[in-house]
């Protein structure tokens, strides 16, 4: 995932704009049929494909020209494996490409989007600064969505005028092949909408997760959020080597990657903001995530989108046929 530069080009187009919605309460949602996606880093990128291929209009922004680039062939190309197998086998990737723009202003990006939904990293105060400007372009009615995966959006929805309006939508990695999303409503989100945001996510042909009572890491990020933090302590205290803690789960789970495959895949990066949150809740020291976590990031370690974090990425062991082989 990619921080969008809020501080500096988005802020400029935010007070530059002169379109500002004025907002009214209880407008009633519509259906979704337009999203726009804040954040053009990987999960953006994933969300995007799903939801063109499915039949939705999408509109990605980043504030930096280089990331939506990459965003735009990481996209096509994901889009084109997609079309070669499986359920779209077949179909035309343009059709689907077709639907997808990208844009560098975020005024531009929102408009007639009936959901907006920001993806930026693990940091509250970036997401209630993003929601905050969402809030002010995006149209009436529009729903404003968070991916975050662990914080409540009782903590960010303060940050906007239409409470009653926003949601949480957390998508798992790999989208196309992780089919279901949290749904978590806010202190005042309406029935309405967490039943619109639900049908929309049926329409890409993905399983909502309702979660009926608040709580940090919402459904399933929780459970993998335990096995995470244990697999992370037992590498750091030195008890096991990494590549033996995901050898063990995958030939207990049947899984074709580990725990630390995983949260390579997801970003070191990602997996150290999200286990701070936790710790930041509990204040308890077995939560708060391993310095050699830290380290390994700050050398530029952040797992398959810089090449390296716990596997080398060019060749990692993991996916090697004689990785289980006993020896």
């Amino acid at each position: 995932m990619k921080s969008v530069s809020l501080n500096t080009k988005a802020s400029r187009q935010i007070s530059n704009c002169k379109t500002v919605f004025v907002y009214h309460k209880n407008a009633m949602p519509v259906a979704i049929r337009t999203i726009t996606l804040v954040g053009a880093g990987f999960m953006g990128v994933q969300i995007a494909c799903r939801a063109a291929l499915y039949g939705s209009t999408v509109r990605v922004y980043d504030s930096s020209r280089p990331a939506l680039d990459k965003a735009a062939n990481d996209i096509s190309l994901s889009i084109d494996v997609a079309c070669l197998d499986g359920e779209f086998k077949g179909r035309d990737p343009s059709e689907a490409g077709g639907r997808i723009s990208f844009h560098d202003t975020l005024e531009d990006a929102v408009k007639s989007a009936e959901l907006v939904m920001e993806i930026v990293p693990e940091r509250l105060e970036l997401k209630r600064e993003v929601f905050a400007l969402i809030d002010r372009l995006a149209e009436p009615a529009a729903i404003i969505a968070t991916n975050s995966s662990s914080i409540p959006v009782s903590r960010i929805e303060t940050a906007v005028r239409r409470r009653d309006r926003v949601v949480n939508t957390h998508f798992y990695a790999p989208v196309m092949k992780n089919y279901f999303v949290d749904v978590a409503g806010g202190t005042d989100t309406t029935e309405e909408v967490l039943l619109a945001v639900e049908a929309w996510l049926r329409s890409i042909n993905c399983l909502p997760v309702r979660v009926k009572k608040e709580c940090l890491g919402f459904v399933f990020n929780r459970i993998w959020r335990a096995v995470k933090r244990e697999s992370l302590a037992s590498w750091a205290n030195g008890n096991a080597d990494f590549r033996d803690i995901d050898r063990a789960w995958m030939i207990w789970s049947g899984m074709p990657t580990g725990p630390f495959a995983m949260m390579d895949a997801v970003g070191l990066d990602v997996i150290y903001d999200i286990e701070m949150e936790y710790f930041r809740d509990s204040n308890d020291t077995k939560d708060r995530p391993p310095t050699a976590l830290k380290e390994m990031i700050d050398r530029g370690e952040l797992g398959m989108k810089s090449g390296k974090g716990f596997y080398d990425w060019k060749d990692p062991e993991f996916a090697r046929p004689d990785f289980l082989i006993p020896r």
